[in-house]
């Protein structure tokens, strides 16, 4: 596919009825159907970059207590940013980066002064994007975190650095 003129990015939350379209472009069905749920419980907020009606991207801002106890601690009530993720075809277009800052505004018009994210430590190219966006390791050590990756459910065990940004 490469470099073809795409059409207009829309980046909004996403509807239940997208859980087709957004299996079909980006697999993850449990993922996706889990994120849903607990948005419809206003547990979060499933961020979607549409591209010619098709689903391109998403983001995950997660609204809950962490799971991982050590972000509970340092970090009470502070939303993470969770599952960024850009369909193969569409990386490095600025795809990722557009999903941030959109759900950058969206917390902070909700009134939250913060947002942290984990990346896994192998993860530099991700690490260097969110560097570059404002976001600073804190000072605390790596943490354990769960991932929910692959399509059975199953969930992944990563080393993360956590990194945070004042909003």
């Amino acid at each position: 596919m490469g470099h073809k003129l795409m059409g207009d990015l829309q980046i909004r939350e996403a509807r239940s009825t997208d859980l087709p379209a957004l299996t079909q472009a980006m697999g993850q069905q449990p993922f996706f159907a889990d994120r849903l749920s607990r948005q419809q419980h206003g547990l979060g907020r499933l961020l979607t970059a549409w591209q010619d009606n098709l689903p391109v991207g998403v983001v995950y801002l997660w609204l809950e207590p962490a799971e991982e106890p050590e972000i509970r601690e340092h970090l009470p009530d502070t939303p993470l940013l969770t599952h960024l993720e850009t369909h193969a075809e569409h990386r490095a277009q600025g795809i990722g980066t557009r999903l941030i800052k959109a759900a950058e505004r969206w917390l902070y018009a909700k009134g939250y002064d913060r947002v942290a994210l984990a990346v896994e430590v192998t993860n530099v190219r991700a690490a260097r994007l969110y560097a570059r966006l404002g976001y600073r390791e804190w000072p605390h050590s790596t943490v354990v975190c769960l991932s929910l990756t692959d399509g059975n459910g199953q969930r992944k065990v990563e080393i993360c650095h956590i990194m945070v940004k004042p909003l």
